[in-house]
């Protein structure tokens, strides 16, 4: 499984009030949700009448495709014309990607600390 978060940074331009700003911003997470099938959400900004930072999810099964989805929502996003991309930044996670891999974590897999260990004793106890 792999999971691709973006971060996109928006300038309303046009918004001269949170309630223009926040209009403008309903409209691109409501395209945004009928053309991908992505996660989005408004998730900085709230409180400014000209910026606006929105979060995208998107999962799939390698992370070329997942990268190329967001890439395009963000193309998707500029082309609206109703703000502006002033930066973005896209993270791949991938998890299971060897067969056999489980979704849980090994809680006791070696992190090559010895500190805390109990299979040897300390050399102050022996």
């Amino acid at each position: 499984m792999v999971v691709g978060a973006a971060e996109v940074e928006l300038h309303v331009h046009a918004s001269h009030s949170l309630k223009e700003k926040r209009s403008a911003v309903r409209s691109i997470v409501r395209r945004v949700r009928n053309e991908f099938n992505v996660a989005v959400g408004e998730v900085g900004g709230q409180d400014t009448w000209q910026r606006a930072v929105l979060g995208l999810a998107a999962v799939g099964h390698d992370g070329v495709s997942v990268r190329a989805i967001l890439e395009r929502v963000v193309e998707f996003i500029e082309s609206l014309h109703l703000a502006e991309v002033t930066d973005h930044r896209i993270a791949i996670v991938s998890r299971g990607a060897e067969p056999g891999d489980d979704d849980e974590e090994d809680e006791d897999a070696d992190d090559g600390d010895d500190e805390g260990d109990l299979d040897e004793p300390d050399e102050e106890g022996a």
